[in-house]
């Protein structure tokens, strides 16, 4: 053992010493000319630098192997070069060309970094800058301006996400690459993420279970964490938000510095929210919400390899509008002090890669632990229990070559669920979950244009749980042991036809085993009485998808139908019984469903008037059950347009813009049995601002207006359906953000 530990010592001694690469180089425009301030970003890495003012840029202290360097710069399409380090220096030279039409980015949550185009999988971004972003205090209802992303949502602190028709424990939600586990089975459970400190949004639409295991059988949604300052450099940012439908204010600061090694930052953020308005002007009552978070984050990278340490914490307190709450609640307010529900959130994970020649190791670990809590009257705990959490992964990146990835892993989870303090209400057992699994990811190209992608997976989960209550009893769980195995994998492909034309098709297999409260349901949650049942089986999913991409100077395409055919799926229905207090008995039953549905939308801007923008998609879904009946929470049919307005100079403003945003939801006439239908309608949105220099401070400004006509609506998603309430009216919303440095590049 210790000859091994020696010889070990010596190998990764002599990697150290013998890698010294080097990349630099210049960023220029079409014309040559210097970019200052373009950013150069190699995402496996964690490091970036910015360039100075001839346009210069240089990395150092890298590590040998392939990997993808990405250059961008406001107003360009970015270039994203993949490249190969073996001891030497590389000269880099950049042309980026404007163009305000988004370009293709890095992605990661496909499996390794690649580009959206190389991936078979359909993998969108959505980047987290005020200026393209709707101002809400919703989180989740910027997250739908993705096409195919809608939201089930209680007002506006409790939303969670849906994915081509499917939602809660069919989507997986990832926190910067970490399985995030916060009771995200009920659709009256917040997200659980703030926006701040992300950089980005990664949306896979579609069967993710090859890489992430049971849950992702809909999709998944990554929220990456923001860059590391430039090399050498202390940046920060504080931002402030006011709402006038909730009298909301935001505020949140961060720091954040980078040496050759070391990097690091720090965020604190707080929300506070009154009760919201309905359209016309009526309040919610206990709509109201508050939150505060802390987010820090360190490292080194070197030639050796990263390593990355994360800490989160959120703390939420959520109204819930429910009958009790809105018979005892006459006045607006923005304190909670009865029927809330309070969850604190603490997530630490490492995340680390090791360089050793032509091969690569990611491992990964996270432990988390959510407290929820449900009050009733002043200072009445009903239910109080603790999710704990430990996730761990490693993957090997197999030697492979300029048109090749090999990548092996392994992943495993060990959950406990425990109630605290024997509140009155236990509205799940205790219980342990434990789940392992191995999985392999093939990717080859062929002729330069035809890029096969491929993988399996196998998965062994078990849950056990305590019994709750005496057996003579009406509320009687039983305990339960519940071992559950499954194979799931994928097949696609990518094909570019010319530069411009791209195709992708993929062909997947997943699963999702079933939750402990489909389980074990057993009493009284919210405004009805839930019933589970241990004999559930997993759902199985089998999904085709089918896309284009197109894209020209001026111009972008995109179209994809998907079609998912779902064994066993579980769903909740009433049965038609009440308990002696009234309640309706609702229970979870399963069988075999489909979707069907499809996403297009093309952006469009003249060149002779590059300025002017004009965007348009359309989205539709429809889900099945084989009995003809339809499933619950799919989302309407939908239209969205924009007109936008983009210059680099007006006035005192630098990048100014100026946005007319139109939301057309059709009439939802398929409801499911515990559905009601819901009547079409149409939001419109404002949105004007740009950068302001003051001195040598530079401050963005931005107002909106989000449903302008203050437009009376429901959404078909939305359950405030449930207590015969709408949606948000008219919102005004100013956002503040100034950016500032504390050391820059001595350079």
């Amino acid at each position: 053992m210790k000859k091994i530990l020696i010889t070990c010592a010596i190998l990764l001694f002599t990697f150290t010493i013998n890698a010294q690469n080097k990349i630099s180089g210049t960023v220029t425009d079409q014309n040559n000319v210097p970019l200052y301030g373009a950013s150069v970003f190699m995402p496996e890495m964690n490091k970036g630098t910015a360039t100075d003012e001839n346009g210069r840029y240089e990395l150092t202290n890298l590590p040998s192997g392939k990997f993808k360097i990405q250059f961008s710069f406001i107003g360009y399409s970015n270039v994203i070069e993949s490249i190969e380090l073996n001891n030497s220096s590389l000269t880099l030279n950049i042309s980026l060309i404007f163009s305000i039409i988004g370009t293709e980015e890095i992605v990661i949550t496909g499996g390794y970094n690649s580009t959206q185009h190389e991936n078979a999988v359909k993998i969108e971004t959505l980047k987290l800058n005020f200026k393209d972003i709707k101002p809400s205090p919703n989180f989740m209802e910027i997250l739908t301006k993705i096409p195919g992303v809608d939201m089930i949502s209680k007002g506006s602190g409790i939303s969670k996400p849906v994915i081509r028709g499917l939602s809660m424990n069919d989507i997986l939600v990832l926190n910067n690459g970490v399985r995030f586990e916060n009771y995200q089975y009920s659709s009256h459970h917040p997200l659980g993420i703030d926006e701040f400190g992300i950089e980005d949004v990664e949306v896979i639409k579609g069967p993710a279970s090859l890489l992430y295991g049971s849950d992702a059988i809909g999709g998944v949604i990554n929220f990456i964490k923001e860059k590391p300052a430039p090399v050498g450099t202390i940046v920060g940012d504080y931002n402030l938000q006011l709402f006038s439908n909730t009298l909301g204010m935001t505020n949140n600061l961060g720091v954040k510095g980078a040496s050759r090694h070391i990097f690091g930052g720090l965020r604190f953020g707080q929300k506070t929210n009154a009760d919201f308005l309905q359209g016309g002007g009526e309040f919610v009552p206990n709509s109201r919400f508050n939150e505060y978070s802390l987010k820090t984050n360190g490292g080194y990278t070197g030639k050796v390899g990263t390593f990355k340490l994360f800490y989160d914490y959120n703390t939420q307190k959520l109204g819930l509008v429910e009958d009790e709450a809105i018979e005892a609640i006459t006045d607006r307010g923005r304190e909670n002090k009865i029927w809330y529900q309070q969850l604190k959130t603490h997530l630490l994970s490492a995340q680390n890669k090791l360089y050793l020649g032509k091969y690569k190791i990611d491992f990964n670990a996270a432990y988390q632990n959510t407290e929820l809590i449900h009050f009733g009257e002043i200072d009445f705990y009903e239910i109080q229990m603790m999710l704990k959490t430990f996730t761990y992964e490693t993957r090997l990146h197999l030697p492979s070559g300029e048109n090749s990835e090999y990548i092996v892993g392994f992943q495993g989870m060990n959950q406990t669920n425990t109630n605290l303090y024997e509140r009155e209400t236990q509205l799940l057992p205790d219980a342990t979950t434990d789940n392992y699994s191995v999985f392999g990811l093939l990717q080859h190209t062929f002729f330069k244009k035809l890029k096969l992608q491929t993988g399996i997976r196998y998965d062994n989960k078990a849950i056990t749980t305590q019994a709750i209550g005496l057996p003579e009893t009406t509320a009687y769980r039983p305990a339960i042991d519940k071992s559950y195995n499954s194979v799931s994998g994928s097949l696609g492909a990518t094909y570019n036809v010319t530069e411009e034309l791209l195709f992708r098709a993929n062909v997947a297999a997943a699963y999702r085993t079933p939750n402990l409260a489909e389980l074990t349901s057993n009493g009284q949650h919210e405004t009805r009485y839930e019933l589970g049942d241990n004999n559930l089986i997993p759902e199985k999913s089998y999904e085709m998808d089918l896309s284009l991409h197109y894209h020209k100077a001026n111009f972008t395409i995109d179209a994809a139908g998907f079609y998912n055919l779902i064994n066993n799926y579980i769903f909740i229905s009433p049965t038609g019984d009440t308990t002696d207090s009234g309640l309706g008995v609702f229970k979870y039953m399963q069988t075999n469903s489909s979707l069907i549905g499809g996403e297009a939308g093309a952006h469009f801007h003249p060149q002779a008037i590059n300025w002017l923008h004009f965007e348009a998609a359309y989205t539709t879904v429809l889900g099945k059950q084989t009995n003809g009946e339809y499933l619950p929470f799919v989302p309407a049919n939908k239209v969205k347009l924009e007109f936008r307005v983009d210059r680099k100079k007006l006035l005192i403003f630098n990048n100014p813009y100026f946005s007319i945003n139109s939301a057309t939801a059709f009439d939802q006439n398929h409801a499911a049995p515990d559905e009601s239908t819901t009547d079409g309608y149409t939001l419109i949105d404002l949105s004007v601002g740009g950068n302001l220099k003051l001195k040598n401070q530079l401050v963005f400004i931005g107002i909106s207006a989000g449903n302008v006509l203050d437009k009376k609506y429901t959404d078909h998603l939305s359950t405030l359906k449930e207590v015969n309430l709408l949606n948000p009216g008219r919102n005004i919303s100013l956002t503040l953000k100034v950016p500032f440095a504390i050391k820059s590049d001595p350079k």
